[in-house]
């Protein structure tokens, strides 16, 4: 009988008051793939962290049947490093047992990438690097280290869908060849595709462990958020009346030039009220778009007004007075504080102008007063925490996205731009995220531009437009058609 990779038995963890792992057993064997599923908060990220001997469990064991490697859900990759660099971190090929090689790393760097089918430059620092291109990096590190146990918490959360077929075609050779798979997602279409077992986590707890076969999506999501809590749709656009009015975003022949991205002359009009979402591939503009128009990112030409106020090119500052919420696509860097509280990430965006009633005369908000304005928003995005002043850091990926979503709301905007507001987070917290952002829309009159590659992130949305190679190529009233919505993206009329 083969021996398994990994063996996990008894795992307990707490951090402070909170029981993050509760007495968790896990098996990983070879030539197998194991889809761990569960609510954000619920352990995952905490059992991969022990996994991989990041942090040591309170009590239980782990044994390892040989190397084990693992691309984690948030970056680790070294900014101010190369891919190379980056890629054969710790192992780097020497001549004569002394000397790096660093043409020979640069030479297996380029065939590796090329071997996955990616386009990601050797000699690119990695600090300027797309998300996307930092989550390939670490992709090619952990296989290019030739494991024999792969742990991937959410390895595809940055990836087109392009790249997540590579992701998924390596994944078959990697069973085929006896490597152990741990697989983390949150979208369980890809866990059905990729995996031969699932294991469901709840409130630390493993409640469930069977043959992908023997469930189905149905008894998954009852399984990770109980039988007596199932997610809600989001309210359906086109039904929902909303407040008339509001200010006409307006942009007015936007060009961009980066790396990778390209935007030519674009031209969009939201109306006050619209809920508009853009997308396509990685690379067709549709985020840089959005980057745009919160103040993000400044245009090479072109112009972003908001009713008759002309907005100052790459100003977040300024987009911000002018009434524009901002859910940014890369939480970590641009979306909270990591050791401030979640009270004060959520209130540092309300304006000088909306705090004037409760300020102070030293022109600051007190503690109370600033928990009393986050408290609201933090009960309707269901914010799990030990307290409203726990450091965002501590808290999982999906509460902090809700930190982010209610930081870019708390300010009242007349127009929310969204970037992948629900990357990272179960399928319930999906649903509350999207139906928060509808809600808010809905009853104040709000205009929205959703910028998502996942779909399902626009069904709130009025019409979609899709960006193709920097341009706009097709329009799509909402809900619309799935699979003219994909051709679409790929440039298939």
């Amino acid at each position: 009988m083969t021996e398994p990779a990994v063996e996990a038995a008894g795992i307990q963890k707490r951090f402070g008051s909170t029981r993050a792992l509760r007495g968790v057993d896990l098996t990983l064997e070879p030539g197998r793939c194991l889809g761990l599923v569960g609510r954000n908060g619920a352990g995952k990220s905490t059992l991969v962290s022990i996994l991989s001997g990041i942090y040591p469990p309170d009590a239980g064991e782990v044994r390892l049947g040989g190397p084990l490697a693992t691309v984690f859900q948030h970056s680790m990759v070294v900014p101010g490093l190369t891919v190379a660099e980056n890629v054969f971190l710790g192992r780097q090929p020497r001549r004569r047992g002394v000397f790096v090689d660093w043409r020979e790393m640069r030479r297996q760097t380029r065939q590796v990438m090329a071997d996955w089918g990616f386009d990601v430059n050797a000699d690119a620092p990695c600090g300027s690097l797309t998300v996307e291109q930092r989550q390939v990096t670490e992709i090619v590190r952990a296989l290019a280290a030739g494991t024999r146990c792969l742990l991937l918490d959410e390895p595809t959360a940055a990836l087109e869908r392009g790249a997540v077929e590579r992701l998924f075609e390596r994944i078959r050779q990697l069973k085929e060849q006896g490597v152990a798979i741990l697989y983390i997602s949150h979208h369980l279409e890809e866990v059905f595709e990729i995996c031969t077992d699932v294991a469901v986590l709840r409130d630390g707890e493993m409640v469930l462990t069977a043959p992908l076969p023997a469930v189905s999506k149905d008894s998954l999501v009852t399984a990770m958020v109980g039988a007596a809590e199932r997610p809600a749709e989001p309210a359906s656009a086109i039904a929902a009346a909303r407040p008339a009015g509001g200010q006409d975003l307006v942009v007015d022949g936007v060009t961009h030039s980066s790396p990778g991205t390209r935007l030519r002359g674009v031209s969009l009009t939201v109306r006050g009220g619209e809920r508009v979402g853009i997308t396509g591939l990685r690379g067709s503009g549709a985020i840089t778009l959005a980057q745009i128009v919160a103040g993000a990112l400044a245009p090479d030409s072109g112009q972003v007004r908001l009713g008759d106020r002309a907005l100052r090119p790459g100003d977040r500052s300024a987009a911000l007075r002018a009434g524009i919420g901002y859910i940014p696509e890369d939480r970590q860097a641009d979306g909270f504080v990591p050791l401030l509280g979640a009270a004060e990430n959520i209130a540092m965006t309300i304006t000088d102008r909306a705090l004037l009633p409760v300020l102070g005369r030293a022109g600051f908000i007190g503690p109370r007063r600033r928990e009393a304005l986050a408290a609201p928003l933090a009960d309707r995005l269901s914010l799990v925490s030990s307290g409203l002043g726990q450091p965002v850091r501590e808290l999982s990926g999906g509460n902090q996205q809700k930190v982010t979503v209610g930081r870019a709301l708390a300010s009242d905007p007349r127009l929310i731009v969204a970037i992948t507001p629900t990357r990272g987070v179960d399928v319930a917290s999906k649903a509350l995220l999207l139906g928060e952002l509808d809600r808010v829309t809905r009853e104040t009159g709000a205009s929205l531009l959703l910028a998502s590659d996942e779909l399902d992130d626009l069904v709130i949305c009025d019409r979609i437009v899709v960006l193709v190679h920097g341009e706009i190529f097709a329009e799509f009233p909402s809900p619309a058609d799935r699979e003219a919505l994909i051709a679409a993206t790929e440039g298939i009329s």
